[in-house]
């Protein structure tokens, strides 16, 4: 059988495992693509999540297929990666999508809206529903496809400089908080503030904000949180299970060969489910530490969450009503999330609760 015959029938996970890889790579061009990156390069976890990525493509390809990673402000500001990639001025992103709802609130549904999916429910709409076909609709107004690239799993409510103990308590409350969630905390009095990774510790410290939510006890410990904060909420009731993205400009991708394509596709699941794992295996060790050091470990208040609910269902309603872009996704989205919910109460939950309330 020719060769080329072969590749077409079998694709390339037939060529892989007939040994043939080697012949079909060195068949493919030599390139270099540049990665521009929403995080700061200390973060080893979600900027890791763009090194693992490219490295994953630099070795299905025996390294003809070169992405150099850069982290957020090397090559442009950290929330300047989407205009980056739709101008062409890099051929590739890594980012959190809602960090861009100003230009679009349906950006943020990619990544996590307030009382959304969790991690696995995210990956399920993705991959398995419609949310892969319906964002890559929404993407291609900016010249763009999308591949998840990474997940957090749910996060914590953040550093507060005192207690929450009522709704009252938020009001005024000048917070870092990452993206489309501020909106909700502006309906329930708070005052959202929109701040890169690499600069929040410098604003909690000087007190220019009173509170600041990241990800989780992992990276937070590594930005020193707890140093000028001690207060520790949970759960984020913004960020039941945010994605992050990898975004490709159309016209580069486009140019790949079949094989390339399908490396990047490869390489990104890699990169989704790795992420996950790492935060998923340090949080915990992390959170002890936390702990040890004398962290207040708090619940929200009941008020406050019925609040940011009630508030997050309204503001749903009113993005349907007058964008077409959230409408048409949010729509999908939300009846996945109800028919994954009704699934989750009764296998998942159910579980964990019980797990989580033995000795073991």
């Amino acid at each position: 059988m020719e060769r080329r015959s072969f590749i077409r029938q079998t694709g390339l996970a037939g060529v892989l495992a007939a040994g043939m890889a080697p012949a079909v790579v060195h068949a493919q061009a030599n390139i270099r693509w540049r990665l521009a990156s929403s995080f700061p390069r200390s973060l080893d976890t979600i900027f890791g999540g763009a090194e693992v990525f490219a490295k994953k493509v630099s070795d299905l390809s025996s390294g003809k297929f070169q992405i150099s990673t850069h982290a957020g402000g090397e090559l442009m500001p950290p929330f300047g990666v989407v205009d980056g990639v739709q101008g062409g001025t890099v051929e590739v992103a890594h980012t959190a999508p809602y960090y861009f709802f100003g230009k679009d609130e349906t950006f943020a549904i990619a990544c996590a809206i307030p009382f959304g999916l969790n991690s696995r429910q995210m990956t399920a709409w993705m991959y398995e529903g419609n949310g892969l076909k319906l964002m890559r609709e929404f993407y291609a107004k900016y010249n763009i496809i999308s591949f998840p690239g990474g997940n957090t799993g749910a996060q914590m409510g953040g550093w507060y400089r005192k207690e929450i103990n009522s709704l009252e308590d938020i009001k005024g409350l000048k917070m870092r908080i990452g993206g489309f969630a501020g909106k909700v905390l502006e309906r329930i009095g708070g005052v959202p503030q929109n701040i890169p990774g690499g600069e929040i510790y410098q604003a909690l410290e000087k007190g220019t904000i009173d509170a600041a939510e990241w990800v989780g006890p992992y990276d937070d410990k590594k930005l020193g949180f707890n140093k000028v904060a001690q207060n520790y909420y949970y759960p984020g009731w913004w960020e039941g299970g945010p994605q992050l993205d990898i975004m490709i400009n159309t016209k580069a991708y486009e140019a790949l060969s079949h094989e390339y394509k399908t490396i990047i596709e490869v390489a990104a699941s890699f990169a989704h489910v790795d992420m996950q794992a790492k935060y998923d295996a340090r949080n915990p060790a992390a959170l002890k530490e936390l702990v040890a050091a004398k962290v207040k470990l708090l619940p929200f208040p009941k008020t406050v969450m019925d609040a940011a609910f009630k508030e997050s269902m309204a503001l749903y309603s009113e993005l349907s009503a007058k964008n077409a872009n959230w409408k048409k996704v949010y729509e999908d989205y939300s009846n996945f999330r109800r028919d994954q919910n009704l699934w989750f109460r009764f296998t998942e939950s159910t579980f964990d609760r019980y797990m989580q309330s033995v000795q073991l």
